[in-house]
This record gives structure tokens, sequence and C-alpha cells, in this order.
């Protein structure tokens, strides 16, 4: 399969917070194993992580908590090296523009997989077209709504989220359950702690 399918928390734990993953707090500050936390020469202090370990937990971080694989991945980066600016910036905005993603931060689903569900069942629209490709990247000036019979349902979801994140690149209607693409993702409004430039870096030479 290409998407994870296992524990969560394992993967909380191992990266740090991810809230595109899921709600649930880990109470353990220290990767998963069998034998806790990793210790070099015996002593107290932690083992020290390569530069590529680095690269890769900040890889990972992507997509784990955007929920794509690694072929995906990849082929986001050319995208965002093709355009013109950062090429880590870039990689964030395009994924942050994803139609999962959106409603996720719209708050009309409590992760991004159940936003994934909720489109692919056809619970969205797209300037008033329904649209069932999660990976569908959302342009300036698109409207996204919630179809009319599916209002209630993602009501429900609305009341049982804690998402608490701010969206100001969009237009957000609460009580219509619809919003507005105005602007692009800034980099401060990015709500996931990551070092772009290291992901960059780790696909300098795959890519």
């Amino acid at each position: 399969m290409a998407r994870y399918r296992g524990p969560k928390l394992r993967i909380i734990r191992r990266l740090g917070e991810l809230p595109g993953l899921t709600q649930k707090n880990c109470t353990r500050d220290f990767p998963p194993g069998q034998h806790g936390p990793k210790k070099r020469g015996g002593g107290n202090q932690k083992s020290k992580e390569s530069q590529y370990a680095v690269r890769l937990k900040e890889k990972q971080k992507l997509r784990f908590n955007y929920g794509i694989s690694e072929r995906q991945l990849i082929s986001y980066v050319r995208e965002a090296r093709r355009r013109k600016g950062s090429t880590g910036e870039i990689l964030l905005q395009l994924l942050e523009m994803r139609l999962d993603n959106i409603l996720f931060r719209l708050g009309f689903a409590p992760t991004i997989a159940a936003a994934r569900q909720v489109i692919s069942h056809g619970h969205v629209l797209i300037n008033n077209k329904r649209v069932t490709i999660p990976s569908y990247i959302c342009k300036l000036n698109d409207s996204i709504a919630v179809a009319a019979n599916s209002q209630k349902f993602v009501k429900n979801l609305v009341e049982r989220s804690s998402n608490s994140m701010t969206a100001p690149h969009l237009d957000i209607n609460i009580e219509k359950l619809s919003a507005v693409v105005v602007d692009n993702v800034p980099r401060e409004a990015v709500g996931l702690q990551i070092n772009e430039l290291l992901v960059v870096e780790y696909y300098s030479r795959k890519v």
C-alpha cells in the first residue's frame, strides 16, 4: 500500500507533531523502540543523528502529514523546481493548496485523511462542480463548498473537530460551509514545523 495504515502515535513519537495526521496527543517524548531512547556509549547522552537522518526525517514529516506517497512527493519537488522562486516554499505551497489539506485547514474534517475520505465520497464542490480527487490543486479565486445534501454530515465533523489552525489565504463562511481561495499560502501560515530546505537538499541528488 502507498499510504501508511499503521499506528499513528508511533509516527508522532518519531517525527514530532503532525497536525494533519492525527488529533491524538502523545505522552512519550522519545522515539518508538523496544529498548527506549537510544544512548551513546552507555551514558545519559542521546546518540547524535547523521545529516542524512535529519534530512530524511524532514522529508518524512511532509509525507506523513499530507498523506502522500514517495512518488507523489517527488513529482511535487520536480514541479517546485520548474517554477520561479524558492523551491522549498513553492513545494509547501503546492502541498498546502491540495484540496484535502484545504478542507482540513477549513476545519471541515479532523485530519487530512478524513478530508480525503469526505472528498472521495463526493461531498465537496469546486466552482459548483463535484470533485472527488483529494490531490486536486486549488487555484486563486476557486470557490470551495460542501454539497447541499452533505451539509448536516460535514457540520457534525466540524463540531467534533478540535482543529484550531488559521487559514489567512482562505475567505471562510462557516455558516454556509464554503470558502474562497483569496491568496497563496504565506510561509508563516504553514501549520507544520519543518525546515523545507532540508527536504530540497535530500532530493538534490535523487531528482
